[in-house]
């Protein structure tokens, strides 16, 4: 294995992007609908307009998005409390066949960050919080 820095964190990226369509699939989702229930998960209810922000979607595949979401039983829509011309999307709970997906990732992963120090887990959560700005557009 290479010792190279930037081929080293391609093949993490890498693997990181097949999982989330591996785990994406387990669902019947594409990649853009997990990542846009991972959004609803993480940031909690929000417009359709908000939502199409943060996934760099424009306004009809948005809403086409949202709809799979919805039929499928993962979010709702419901009336916005402050305006009753908005709708609030609000996602239903993990999916238990993403969870089940998900699951042995997330044991090899505990099992990792458990191998590491509690300062060598701040400085990994450390990097992760200031790779994840630094990745966005």
């Amino acid at each position: 294995m290479s010792t190279d820095a930037s081929e080293v964190y391609r093949r993490y990226v890498g693997a990181m992007v097949l999982h989330g369509l591996h785990a994406a699939r387990s669902c019947g989702l594409g990649g853009t609908d997990l990542y846009a229930l991972n959004l609803l998960d993480l940031n909690g209810p929000m417009t359709p307009g908000e939502l199409s922000a943060q996934t760099g979607l424009t306004t009809g595949p948005t809403t086409r998005l949202i709809d799979r979401l919805e039929a499928a039983g993962f979010v709702r829509r419901t009336p916005s409390p402050d305006d009753r011309r908005k709708v609030i999307v609000e996602p239903n709970g993990e999916p238990a066949q993403l969870a089940e997906a998900l699951a042995p990732a997330r044991e090899k992963l505990g099992a990792l960050f458990a191998g590491y120090s509690e300062e060598e887990q701040r400085t990994l959560f450390d990097y992760f919080a200031r790779a994840t700005d630094a990745l966005r557009p």
